[in-house]
C-alpha cells in the first residue's frame, strides 16, 4: 500500500514537472502581483518626472546603483527616475502613460481578472501611443524644451521633423488627420455608423432635396400601401445597418417622393422593376423596389459579444505520454491474455475520452474483442469503457477510454471558432467537440427535432442551454422565436428577459415561460393552428418550405394585404417532458406528435428533454418522429436502448459526455459547458437593447368547452356581460377572446360571441390572424360615452 502511494506521488510530481510554467497558479499569482505593483510604481515615477525632470534627467544607467551620494528628486527614487526618463524623454513623451495601464491589464489577466479584452486593448494602446507621440512632437515643432526632447519624446520629435522635411507641415497635418480618423473609426465601436448618419447622409439628403426643388411641380403623395415592418413616418429618416457582412441602406418616410412632372418616366421604371412580382394589386410604391428587410425594425440590434462567456478550460487537463503508453500496454496485455493478437494500435486524444484504434491480426473474430469490454475496463481501472467494433468506414476496432483529467469544453471556444462564425446553416448549433477535438455543429433545420434524455446531473440542462445560446448568438429577433415550457419552473426562468425579442406565447399568457399544464395544452394546440395557417400561406404562395416562402416575401412578390408575412423560425423547448406526460397524457402527446410529423417544412422545430427515459414517456410514436436524439449518461442499458435503440449511453462517464444519434450515425461528443452567470449576462445583454412593442403572439385557441348557456345566446342581442367585457378589453387594450374568458370566468363559445358583438358595435377591430384584435376606444371614459350614445336596440 505504501509503495502504491509512493508511486502515485512520483507520478504527480513527474506530471507537475511537465506542466508549462505559465500555467502554474503559483507563478501566475507572483507574476500578476509583480506587474500590478510595477504599473503603480511606474505611474508614480512618471507623474513625479513631470515636475523633477530637469534635475533627474542627467542620471545614467550606472548611477542608479551608486550609494546615497547620488541624489534624485523623483518620488520613486533613482530607479523610478531612470525608468521615467527612458519612457518619456527617450521614447514616447506624454504618450508613455499608456504603459502603466498595459502592465496593469496584463497583471490582472494573470490573476484571472478580465476587465477588458487583452489583445484588443494592447493593439489600441500601442498604436495610440505611437500616434499621440507623433502628434505631440508635431505640435511642439523644433522648440522642444519641456521634458527635454518635447512632449512627444524623441520618437515624436524626430519623426515629426522627418515628415515635415519630406511632406511639409501641411502634408504632415493631412497625414495626421487621416491616421487619427482611421484610428478612431477602427477603435471606437459604432463611430463609423454615427459619422455616416450625422455628417455624410444629411449632406447627401440635402443635396437630393435641392435637386427635387428645381422641378416644375411639387411631389405627389405616396401611395398608402406599405408592407409590414415599414410604417409610415412624418419625417424622412435613414438607417444604415450591417447584417452578415452585407451593408444595406434603407430609406424610409416621404423624402423619396417624385415630382409629378416626371411621373411617366417613373411609372415605366417601376413597371420594369416590378413586372415579375405576382400578387401585387393596385399601385406599387416606387420606394419599395428594394427587398424587404425583416431586421429593419430592430436594425440596431447587436448579438451578444464573445466576452460575455467565460473560459472554463483548466491547466491540468492534458493527457500525458505516460498515460497513453500505460493504457496501450494494458490493452495489449489484456488481449494477449486471451490469445488475441493485434497488428497495430494508435491513439486519438479527445477532450474527455481517448480513442485507441486497434487492427486485429488476421483470423481474429471481432465478437471476441467485444466480449472483453468488462475485462479491459477492469485492467484500466477506468469508468465507461466503450468498444466500437468495428468503426464504420475505417476498418479498425475502437476502444474509448476516459481521460484521467478530462478537459472542459467552454462555450466560448465553440462560439469563437471560425466554423461557427462563418457557417451557412439556417439554425446552427455548436454542440461540443468530437473525440478528435473538432468542433461539432448541427443544423436544427435539418434535424428537424431533437430528443434529449439522460439521468439527473449528467448535463441535460447544460445541453439545452448550449442549444439555446448557439441560436441566440447567430439569429436576429426577427428570424427566430422560442416557446419555453418548464414544468419544474426553475430551469428556464432566466430566458424570460427575452420576452420582447425572442419569445412567442399566447395573447392571454401572463408569463413568458410556460409552467402551468393547462397553459401548455393551449400553447401546443395554438401552435398547431399556427402550423395550419402557415401551410395555407405556403399553398397560396405556391412554395414548398419556409425558406422559399421567405425569399419570395422579401423579394416583395407576396402581398401583405392578402395575409402574407415574414415567417420567423419557431423553436419549442420543453425541459421536462415526463412531467407533462404524467399529468396531461394524450392532451399533450397528440398535438406534439402532430407538430413533430408536419411542422418541419414551415419552420417549427421541437426540442424536448427528459430525465426519465422510460418506454411510457418516450413512446414509439415520439421516437419515430424524433430521428435526432441526444443521450447523456443513464443508469442502465435498458434506458440506453429506449433512447438510442442501442446500448452505449450507460457506458458514458457523465459531466457532459454524450452520444448523438442522427440517422444511422452514433457520434460521441463532449458537450460544451455554459454556466448560469454566463446565461444571465447574455439575457441581460439582449434585454438592454430595443425590443418589439409587444411579444410575438400565437393564435388564440378554443378548448371547445362552454359554460352551459352559450348555445342559447342570440347573436342579434347583446350579452348580459357585454358592457363588463367591453370594460375589460378597453382597460387592457387587448381584444382577446381568451382574455374575456379568463377575466369573466365564462366559456369560450360565449366569450367568442361577445367579442363578435364588440366588433359589430365598433369597440374592437376585426380578426387579424395570430395578433390580438385592435381596441378602437382608448380609455374607460370614452367607452362610457360610447355606450351611452349606442344603447342596445
Amino acid at each position: 500500500m505504501a509503495a502504491k502511494k509512493t508511486g502515485e506521488t512520483n507520478h504527480k510530481a513527474r506530471k507537475d514537472s511537465k506542466r508549462p510554467l505559465y500555467r502554474d497558479e503559483r507563478f501566475r499569482l507572483v507574476l500578476g502581483t509583480f506587474l500590478i505593483i510595477l504599473s503603480l510604481y511606474l505611474f508614480l515615477a512618471m507623474v513625479s518626472y513631470l515636475f523633477t525632470w530637469k534635475v533627474d534627467q542627467s542620471i545614467e544607467w550606472g548611477g542608479i546603483f551608486t550609494g546615497p551620494e547620488v541624489q534624485v528628486e523623483n518620488w520613486s527614487g533613482k530607479a523610478g527616475a531612470f525608468l521615467a526618463n527612458t519612457f518619456i524623454h527617450h521614447w514616447f513623451g506624454l504618450a508613455s502613460f499608456s504603459f502603466p495601464f498595459l502592465f496593469l491589464l496584463l497583471g490582472l489577466r494573470f490573476l484571472n481578472l478580465r476587465i477588458l479584452r487583452l489583445g484588443r486593448s494592447f493593439r489600441i494602446l500601442l498604436v495610440g501611443t505611437l500616434l499621440l507621440s507623433l502628434l505631440l512632437g508635431y505640435l511642439a515643432g523644433t522648440a522642444g524644451g519641456w521634458l527635454g526632447s518635447g512632449p512627444g519624446g524623441r520618437h515624436g520629435h524626430f519623426m515629426s521633423l522627418w515628415l515635415n522635411a519630406f511632406m511639409g507641415k501641411t502634408g504632415t497635418a493631412f497625414l495626421l488627420f487621416i491616421l487619427f480618423l482611421g484610428f478612431a473609426l477602427f477603435s471606437i465601436p459604432g463611430l463609423a455608423v454615427w459619422v455616416w448618419n450625422h455628417i455624410f447622409r444629411p449632406a447627401v439628403r440635402h443635396q437630393g432635396t435641392s435637386t427635387l426643388e428645381t422641378g416644375d411641380s411639387q411631389a405627389s403623395p405616396a401611395p398608402e400601401f406599405l408592407p409590414d415592418g415599414l410604417p409610415e413616418q412624418e419625417e424622412e429618416s435613414y438607417d444604415v445597418k450591417t447584417l452578415k457582412g452585407e451593408e444595406a441602406y434603407v430609406g424610409k418616410g416621404e423624402g423619396n417622393d417624385v415630382p409629378e412632372g416626371k411621373s411617366g418616366e417613373v411609372e415605366m421604371t417601376v413597371e420594369k422593376l416590378t413586372g415579375n412580382r405576382d400578387e401585387m394589386d393596385g399601385d406599387f410604391d416606387s420606394r419599395l423596389t428594394e427587398d424587404y428587410d425583416p431586421t429593419l425594425e430592430l436594425s440596431k440590434y447587436q448579438p451578444p459579444p464573445l466576452h460575455l462567456l467565460d473560459d472554463h478550460r483548466s491547466g491540468n487537463s492534458e493527457v500525458t505520454e505516460e498515460e497513453l503508453i500505460s493504457n496501450k500496454n494494458k490493452i495489449v496485455d489484456t488481449l494477449a491474455n486471451y490469445k488475441i493478437q493485434i497488428d497495430k494500435i494508435k491513439a486519438t486524444i479527445g477532450p474527455a475520452v481517448t480513442l485507441y484504434e486497434i487492427v486485429p491480426a488476421p483470423g481474429v473474430r471481432i465478437s471476441k474483442i467485444k466480449n472483453l469490454e468488462d475485462d479491459i475496463a477492469l485492467n484500466l481501472s477506468a469508468l465507461g469503457i466503450r468498444i466500437i467494433a468495428p468503426i464504420p468506414g475505417r476498418g479498425t476496432i475502437g476502444i474509448e477510454v476516459p481521460n484521467l483529467n478530462p478537459e472542459i469544453v467552454s462555450m466560448r471556444t465553440m462560439i469563437g471558432t471560425r466554423k461557427f462564425q462563418e457557417t451557412t446553416f439556417d439554425l446552427p448549433i455548436a454542440l461540443g467537440k468530437t473525440i478528435s477535438n473538432e468542433t461539432f455543429m448541427i443544423d436544427l433545420a435539418k434535424m428537424p427535432h431533437i430528443l434529449v434524455a439522460g439521468a439527473t446531473g449528467q448535463g441535460k440542462s447544460v445541453g439545452l442551454n448550449v442549444i439555446i445560446t448557439s441560436l441566440l448568438y447567430r439569429m436576429h429577433p426577427s428570424q427566430l422565436k422560442f416557446i419555453f415550457i418548464d414544468p419544474k419552473k426553475v430551469e428556464l426562468t432566466l430566458y424570460s428577459r427575452l420576452d420582447k425579442h425572442f419569445i412567442a406565447r399566447l395573447p392571454d399568457s401572463e408569463e413568458p415561460i410556460i409552467t402551468d399544464t393547462q397553459s401548455v395544452i393551449h400553447t401546443l394546440n395554438s401552435l398547431t393552428i399556427e402550423m395550419d395557417h402557415r401551410y395555407n400561406l405556403l399553398k397560396q404562395a405556391q412554395v414548398r418550405n419556409i425558406n422559399e416562402y421567405n425569399k419570395k416575401f422579401t423579394a416583395r412578390r407576396l402581398n401583405p394585404e392578402k395575409g402574407h408575412r415574414f415567417m420567423p423560425y419557431i423553436v419549442l423547448v420543453i425541459d421536462e417532458f415526463a412531467d407533462l406526460i404524467m399529468t396531461a397524457g394524450r392532451e399533450v402527446e397528440t398535438p406534439l406528435t402532430r407538430l413533430a410529423q408536419l411542422a418541419r417544412a414551415i419552420g417549427i422545430h421541437l426540442i424536448i428533454a427528459t430525465q426519465r427515459p422510460t418506454t411510457n414517456i418516450i413512446t414509439g410514436v415520439i421516437k419515430a418522429n424524433f430521428p435526432a436524439r441526444i443521450a447523456f449518461r443513464v443508469m442502465s442499458m435498458i434506458d440506453s436502448r429506449t433512447i438510442l435503440d442501442s446500448p452505449g449511453a450507460n457506458q458514458l462517464v457523465g459531466r457532459g459526455d454524450m452520444l448523438l444519434l442522427f440517422g444511422s450515425d452514433l457520434i460521441r461528443l463532449q458537450c460544451a459547458f455554459i454556466d448560469t452567470p454566463e446565461i444571465d449576462r447574455i439575457t441581460q445583454w439582449v434585454e438592454s437593447q430595443q425590443g418589439y412593442p409587444t411579444t410575438f403572439y400565437l393564435p388564440e385557441y378554443s378548448d371547445a368547452t362552454g359554460d352551459g348557456d352559450s348555445e342559447n345566446l342570440d347573436p342579434d342581442k347583446r350579452d348580459s356581460m357585454f358592457e363588463e367585457a367591453a370594460r375589460v378589453v378597453v382597460m387592457h387594450q387587448q381584444g382577446s377572446t381568451s382574455l374575456i374568458q379568463r377575466k369573466l370566468s365564462i366559456g369560450y363559445n360565449r366569450a367568442g360571441r361577445i367579442i363578435d358583438q364588440l366588433e359589430a358595435t365598433g369597440i374592437v377591430g376585426p380578426f387579424e390572424g395570430s395578433k390580438a384584435r385592435r381596441v378602437l376606444i382608448s380609455d374607460e371614459y370614452s367607452l362610457e360615452q360610447f355606450l351611452r350614445s349606442h344603447p342596445q336596440e
